[in-house]
């Protein structure tokens, strides 16, 4: 019998090695060609799965997508019980870059935004690459529910102050990558911005919050 070929696990495959090319060499100048060879398949197979570049681009986009928010699920899920300020802290220290699979994150995620926002501009207009606008906004929702629990000052601006966490965040990760701090330094600037803005009255007010796997 004929082997079964699964077609999303190919796919995978394929959007796996861009990834991968993404967070090493950057894809500006980055082929069909170089894929193919990266995922070990025929480029006749990548062009049977991706007709152009563009959905190959946009499918590995969406795999990042995917392994970012397992990510930032995972460092929640260690804080503790699920609260406004479990979600603010654990999806910022989610996506700076401490360690090998966030750095590869983060290399991946760089990669793909200085493509769509330069070579590929009108690519980025057309599918709307609005992931950091998305992130900016679910900080805010929950900064803000932060401040109606009395987490957070009232005099705080919810929508202002996610958008300066996130550009610190982004920054600290560029600090990271280009060697001017490690990860845990970094981590230390970002906990040490977060403990300013909430409230804690609870065992961990000195040291923010404790990661269970810590």
């Amino acid at each position: 019998m004929p082997k079964r070929v699964d077609h999303e696990q190919r796919r995978r495959q394929i959007g796996e090695a861009l990834l991968r090319i993404a967070s090493t060499r950057g894809l500006q100048s980055a082929t069909m060609r170089e894929v193919a060879a990266e995922a070990g398949v025929s480029l006749r197979l990548v062009q049977y799965y991706f007709h152009t570049k563009e959905q190959l681009l946009l499918a590995a986009l969406a795999y990042l997508a995917e392994q970012l928010t397992e990510r930032v699920s995972a460092s929640i899920r260690a804080l503790g019980p699920v609260t406004a300020r479990t979600i603010v802290y654990g999806t910022l220290t989610a996506v700076l870059p401490t360690d090998e699979e966030s750095v590869r994150l983060t290399r991946a995620y760089t990669g793909f935004y200085t493509l769509l926002f330069s070579s590929e501009a009108e690519m980025a207009t057309r599918h709307g690459a609005t992931y950091p606008d998305k992130l900016e906004s679910l900080l805010a929702t929950h900064i803000a529910a932060a401040q109606e629990a009395g987490e957070v000052a009232a005099d705080v601006d919810p929508a202002l102050t996610a958008a300066a966490l996130l550009a610190l965040t982004n920054g600290l990760g560029s600090s990271v990558l280009g060697g001017q701090r490690d990860g845990a330094t970094a981590r230390r600037i970002l906990d040490d911005q977060l403990g300013r803005l909430f409230h804690v009255n609870d065992a961990n007010s000195d040291e923010g919050l404790v990661r269970r796997d810590e």
